[in-house]
């Protein structure tokens, strides 16, 4: 996709703290994927929105847990819900939604473009010839 006025407008991050952090548009795909607070216990402290911020910090900058900047919720708050979130699925909804919604963006419909998916020449990996042995 080139870069035009308008694009740069739309992908500006301008008030974001890192290269990583979500935007709004980003987050409202997201937030209806994470569960709800526990309906007993101790009352959530953590916001959601900074877990996932870090959890995309450590992806983009491949930090340790312990490396984690100061302005993020403690590594292990993010580590926990990290955890628990790939346990429950809920990594791999999160996953699906944003490439459905690249998908429908850039070609108008969710389904795969089955060209951009074919083998290379010459590679047929599944198939054995009949040597007539």
């Amino acid at each position: 996709m080139p870069w035009t006025d308008i694009t740069r407008r739309d992908y500006a991050r301008k008030a974001v703290r890192y290269a990583s952090d979500l935007s709004d548009g980003e987050w409202a795909l997201i937030a209806p994927l994470l569960p709800g607070p526990k309906p007993v216990g101790r009352p959530r402290v953590a916001n959601l929105r900074e877990v996932v911020n870090a959890i995309l910090y450590m992806v983009s900058t491949g930090c340790q847990w312990r490396m984690l900047p100061k302005d993020f919720p403690p590594f292990t708050a993010v580590q926990t819900y990290f955890y628990a979130w790939r346990d429950m699925g809920v990594l791999r909804a999160i996953n699906h939604t944003l490439v459905m919604a690249t998908r429908e963006q850039e070609k108008g419909g969710g389904e795969p473009d089955r060209r951009r998916h074919r083998q290379p020449v010459g590679h047929d990996h599944r198939k054995r010839r009949n040597t007539g042995l």
